[in-house]
């Protein structure tokens, strides 16, 4: 599913008119009862209708959600914040057609009003703004949305939270309508998955209006939503002869004294993902510990006892994972850099080998073509600086990406992954696994897929997305509060049920 912006949303409106001989009139009344049957499956018989509408197309929207919900008998009160002499033509129409029979139940705020006592169980229905917004709201319709937020109704945004920028940083927060539910048209929009916008953004739907299908195949999204679909047309199932070299060897290089349990999740994911071996090379410490914890396992250790000194393989891995629980001491940023002078193939990047690029950057031009780098925000923030909002955020993990030409995973609520000139957006994951390991439990996926031939951008997508619904499922079993790093691990083979399902 693309992710579009706002400017690409308006083309496909006139593409749409244009190839499906229809007027903008005509696709706002498909629009409006999109939306108006969305919300019919939403309300009940006795529930009050509050539906807010500015005087743009936003409003016009709204104009034809309270036509059709009128006709369909339900106690419906239209109220029109003016912000302008300006009134769109199609917001002029649908206003004319909406006050033929019900004139007394729309309001026009001109000047400061308190709004009615809208009551816990009645429904705010928010079409003030839409996605052309470009300044940000001020006196009267400020106050309207700030009473809006105030009321205890379910509130229900068309296309997208009035206030709320489509595509650049929110300027006023106090400016912002709330709201429970954004049902918003054809595709999501970049604004609904940003840290910085996460009070604003409680859940959302996306309806189908049947803008252009052409257009929309074609176009360069500004992001695309990985969806099981997607998943599905790359997963390689198993065949009857495969065996454990078939599903190749990962390394997971890490740990230090007191951190070897980072190893260990790592090593147990690669193995649950489907690697057909898997070492870990770690200090001395750790031996015991790993080869009790994870008999399946092999174990090398490094000559220190403590920490990771100086790296050596004596064979050649299909996938290595490095940085968990490595420590950032002088000798291992020594064995670190010297690892990455004579490895070239893609690596799995994270934890504390993040933090030693960070300390010494001039390691980044040692990184092979294609590794996949996990930073969570603090060691994003590391590695390439500084952001003043997630939209400039964004645009320095593009540069990051093309300057060396690797794959950015920037774990989150909406994990993002940058790859070449895309970005794409993970949908699956909750709180609950925002705990200790849940990172190390990632990058063991990541070169576990790598190891089975999945190329490295569709690891990082596919491991991304299995991690994430593995996490899922691990919460609605156990809760999200009660969730460790080793219940993702559990919950693998489930994830894969799910995706191997036909």
């Amino acid at each position: 599913m693309k992710v579009l912006t706002s400017k690409q949303v308006y083309d496909a409106d006139q593409i749409t008119i244009k190839n499906q001989q229809i007027d903008s009139l005509q696709l706002m009344e498909r629009a409006g009862k999109v939306l108006a049957d969305r919300i019919l499956e939403i309300i009940s018989e006795n529930q009050k209708i509050y539906i807010f509408c500015g005087t743009g197309n936003n409003g016009g929207d709204g104009m034809v959600i309270a036509r059709i919900l009128m006709e369909s008998g339900f106690n419906v009160k239209v109220y029109v914040v003016e912000f302008g002499k300006k009134y769109s033509n199609d917001f002029k129409e649908n206003y004319y057609r909406l006050k033929k029979n019900i004139e007394k139940r729309i309001v026009f705020f001109k000047k400061e009003i308190e709004l009615p006592i809208i009551q816990k169980d009645d429904i705010v229905v928010d079409c003030i703004f839409g996605i052309g917004l470009n300044r940000k709201p001020s006196g009267l319709i400020k106050d309207v949305i700030f009473q809006i937020n105030q009321c205890p109704a379910f509130k229900i945004s068309v296309d997208i939270p009035s206030g709320l920028f489509a595509g650049k940083p929110v300027e006023d927060f106090d400016s912002v309508l709330q709201s429970d539910l954004i049902l918003t048209l054809q595709v999501p929009k970049p604004a609904f998955f940003l840290p910085d916008n996460f009070k604003f953004i409680n859940r959302f739907e996306v309806l189908d209006i049947g803008l252009d299908e052409e257009f929309i195949s074609n176009v360069k999204p500004f992001a695309t939503l990985i969806t099981l679909e997607l998943i599905k047309g790359f997963y390689n199932p198993r065949k009857k002869f495969d065996h454990k070299g078939t599903f190749g060897h990962t390394v997971i290089i890490g740990g230090s004294f007191g951190k070897i349990g980072a190893v260990i999740l790592a090593a147990k994911a690669a193995f649950r993902t489907g690697a057909g071996l898997v070492t870990s090379f770690i200090p001395k410490t750790g031996y015991d510990i790993l080869q009790i914890s994870i008999p399946e396992a092999m174990v090398v250790t490094d000559k220190n006892d403590q920490i990771i000194s100086e790296i050596v393989l004596e064979f050649t891995p299909d996938a290595v994972a490095i940085g968990m629980g490595m420590g950032t001491e002088k000798e291992t940023v020594g064995a670190f850099g010297n690892f990455l002078s004579k490895y070239k193939k893609p690596l799995v990047i994270d934890a504390d080998a993040l933090n030693c690029f960070s300390e010494n950057q001039n390691l980044l031009q040692l990184l092979p073509q294609n590794s996949i780098l996990t930073p969570h925000p603090g060691e994003l923030k590391r590695l390439i600086g500084s952001w003043k909002n997630d939209y400039e955020k964004i645009e320095k993990c593009k540069k990051f990406v093309q300057e060396y030409q690797i794959i950015l995973v920037v774990k989150g609520a909406y994990t993002m992954i940058f790859v070449d000139d895309e970005i794409y957006i993970n949908p699956t994951g909750n709180p609950g696994m925002g705990t200790a390991g849940s990172g190390d439990t990632l990058s063991g996926i990541l070169a576990g897929l790598i190891s089975q031939n999945y190329n490295p951008k569709q690891a990082a997508l596919f491991g991304v997305y299995l991690h994430g619904l593995a996490g899922d499922l691990a919460a609605e079993n156990i809760g999200e509060e009660s969730l460790m790093a080793g219940d993702i691990i559990s919950f693998l083979s489930k994830a894969y049920e799910v995706i191997s399902k036909k």
